[in-house]
């Protein structure tokens, strides 16, 4: 009785949960005289989810190998939740068998552990010293020591919890000063992904995005979005082989971040490898990972990804308290996502401000005095009608001052159009431009005369639009040009020129030359035209390069 009292005491001074779960297994050992002793946590799925033991050797615990799983014995305590007392464990009809290597065990005892009515799990004792079976002292002794456990382990427990609470609210609290601090948002959603996996004892935490992020996915849309935003992307990972999944994707349908995402509620599994919703990221990538959590990141009705948390294999499951804390995290991470995009979209107005302030004194200041310039001009012709040659450079003076207006008012509609549409004529030549330029390694000019945008047909702009990627992609895939110059221009007609300095139109018939790809790229151009009811033509131009010339009306 002496023994138990001070075990009962020694129980209730603990507070570290690994340490009162170690100290209820020695002193069951001690008071029962039993030489192996072990606590079995039950799981939701009424198997062994942990299994500590006293008694054995680090090399014998090794040589047997896995650990129990809630079989023979060990499962009909967990099924039937009371104490069980045998002479010899063989001569049980649900008795499993040892595994090799495993020392040999006649006696047993066991009683269950609950915590607030719940079973946590069983208490097992093995082999009572001096070859005598476990009698019903022992077992009275193991069900009050059982009982004073289950208040210890509820003690830890709740001193765990406030303690992750009080690691929540640090970590919160920093990532919030880190808000408002104007920290980037890529550094915030690296802090919120270190802090939650260290709350939630995790192995990994990942932030997955859709590759763009215009605006939040509407939840009920997912399905209806564009490939490329029905995926997720590792966009921050943290945590164990955190580089070879940084960049991976995941679907958003058949994933548990994408169906996190979709649902706007926390997803979580027992085993990723083995769960129908999940989609491991990457092969190999996952290697050794169990459970895994995924919360959403939201924002209003939608949700823009999620946070992913995973643990290695044989590893507890996430619990509902640990899935709160994480969602905390995850809105964090919403909320700076939220504020780099209205970031963003204030710097994007200002730009917006700033280009029409300078388009205007453009049109106000510069397109007047240049008009006046060569209106002064022109009246000086008449002047010196007597002298041909002054005469002559004053109108080609004057002709280049029209086109300096040209390219200036050209210059005043670009800069008064939203360089974010996707839909103009004018935004799609610069896109061609734009995305071809690493290919090239040097970005093509462009120049545009007209109001395109306006002028030129939806349909028409669309042969536009793929003739000018076509003539930048012959050049610089078969011509070895250093220079291409697309200009576009909208009058009675719209006509777009490509120009390279490449090898020309009729140099040789191999790969590198453009006789060889007429029957392609060029036919296609051709065939464009002649639907538009347009032209091409393709001639050498001044430099020795190749300039492709497409024309069609505009009805």
């Amino acid at each position: 009785m002496r023994g138990l009292l001070d075990a009962v005491m020694s129980l209730g001074r603990g507070l570290e949960l690994a340490e009162v779960l170690r100290g209820i297994v020695e002193a069951a050992v001690t008071l029962t005289d039993a030489e192996y002793g072990a606590l079995g946590i039950v799981g939701d799925d009424q198997t062994l989810l942990e299994f500590l033991t006293v008694g054995m050797s680090d090399e014998l615990t090794a040589g047997i190998g896995q650990t129990p799983c809630g079989r023979g014995i060990l499962g009909e305590l967990i099924h039937h939740p009371e104490p069980l007392r045998l002479t010899d464990l063989s001569s049980h009809p649900h008795s499993y068998g040892f595994p090799p290597h495993h020392p040999p065990m006649h006696s047993f005892l066991g009683v269950p552990v609950r915590v607030r009515d719940q079973v946590f799990g069983n208490l097992y004792l093995t082999e009572k010293r001096g070859g005598q079976g476990f009698d019903a002292d022992d077992e009275a002794l193991l069900t009050t020591l059982s009982i004073a456990a289950g208040v210890a382990i509820d003690n830890a427990r709740m001193y765990e919890e406030s303690r992750r609470r009080e690691q929540r609210l640090e970590a919160l609290g920093e990532i919030t000063r880190a808000l408002l601090s104007g920290t980037d948002a890529d550094e915030v959603l690296h802090l919120v992904a270190e802090r939650a996996m260290e709350v939630a004892g995790a192995d990994r935490a990942a932030v997955l995005l859709p590759p763009s992020l215009p605006d939040a996915l509407p939840l009920s849309d997912v399905a209806k979005a564009p490939a490329e935003l029905a995926r997720l992307t590792v966009a921050v990972a943290h945590g164990r082989d955190a580089d070879r999944v940084r960049g991976l994707s995941v679907p958003a349908l058949g994933s548990l971040a994408g169906l996190a995402a979709r649902t706007g509620t926390p997803v979580h599994c027992a085993d990723v490898r083995t769960d129908p919703r999940a989609h491991p990221l990457g092969d190999g990538a996952e290697e050794g990972l169990g459970p895994v959590v995924a919360v959403p990141l939201r924002v209003g009705t939608g949700a823009m990804g999620a946070l992913r948390l995973g643990r290695p294999a044989g590893r507890p499951s996430f619990d509902d308290t640990e899935v709160s804390l994480v969602s905390g995290f995850a809105d964090q991470a919403a909320i700076a996502l939220e504020l780099a995009r209205g970031q963003a979209k204030s710097e994007e107005l200002a730009i917006m401000h700033d280009r029409d302030r300078i388009a205007r004194d453009l049109h106000d200041l510069a397109i007047q005095r240049l008009f006046a310039t060569g209106m002064t001009l022109q009246s000086t012709t008449r002047a010196i009608a007597d002298r041909p040659e002054a005469a002559e450079r004053v109108r080609r003076a004057v002709d280049d001052l029209d086109t300096t207006i040209r390219i200036v008012r050209s210059t005043i509609f670009d800069l008064r159009t939203d360089g974010s549409s996707h839909g103009g004529l004018r935004h799609r030549i610069a896109e061609t431009a734009r995305t071809t330029a690493r290919a090239l390694g040097f970005r093509p000019s462009v120049r545009i005369d007209g109001p395109v945008d306006s002028v030129v047909p939806d349909d028409l702009a669309e042969h536009v639009a793929a003739v000018a990627a076509e003539a930048v992609s012959n050049a610089s895939r078969h011509a070895g040009a250093s220079r291409i110059d697309i200009a576009l221009r909208a009058d009675e007609a719209v006509t777009l020129t490509v120009t390279d300095d490449g090898i020309g139109p009729g140099t040789g018939t191999h790969t590198g030359g453009r006789r060889a790809q007429r029957g392609g790229g060029l036919a296609n151009m051709r065939e464009r035209a002649e639907l538009c009811g347009g032209t091409l033509t393709v001639e050498e131009s001044a430099g020795g390069g190749t300039r492709i010339t497409w024309r069609a009306p505009l009805d």
